[in-house]
């Protein structure tokens, strides 16, 4: 079975919109743009794949809620929404916002520079509380060791 080539800006953008946090997306997009709806907003599980030490061989996880969405923009540009959970507004939001930025890129621009920014804050939030809970250990030498 042969993968589906997405662009990697698209793909990107996806990402992003799939772990912003719900309610950001509704202040960023507050009304959706007049559209047909392909796929309602359907709630559903994905299984998760593992591998031991990142290396190894693939295991069953678990399964995951996800809710997915598709839309078509009045220009016949098609957006799809998947997002982790059972907010069936966000993952409609997250498909209107894929179709705009196929239909006018610089329309969504600004609203995915600004989830790639807050998505860096909260990274960098969360690597600095790891960071203080750090512990350094050291090796006392004893006279013997010498």
């Amino acid at each position: 079975m042969s993968e589906i080539s997405v662009p990697e800006d698209r793909r990107e953008a996806l990402g992003l919109l799939a772990r912003a946090p719900a309610a950001r997306l509704v202040q960023l997009l507050p009304d959706l743009p007049p559209h047909e709806t392909l796929r309602a907003p359907e709630i559903g599980t994905v299984m998760v794949r593992g591998r031991a030490g990142g290396t190894g061989s693939a295991f069953n996880l678990g399964e995951i809620t996800v809710t997915r969405a598709s839309i078509r923009l009045g220009s016949g540009h098609v957006g799809h929404g998947y997002v982790q959970g059972r907010d069936k507004g966000h993952a409609l939001r997250a498909a209107a916002i894929d179709a705009l930025g196929q239909a006018e890129p610089r329309a969504t621009q600004s609203i995915l520079e600004t989830l790639r920014c807050e998505e860096q804050q909260r990274r960098a939030q969360t690597a600095a509380e790891a960071a203080a809970t750090r512990v350094e250990f050291f090796t006392l030498v004893r006279g013997e060791d010498e």
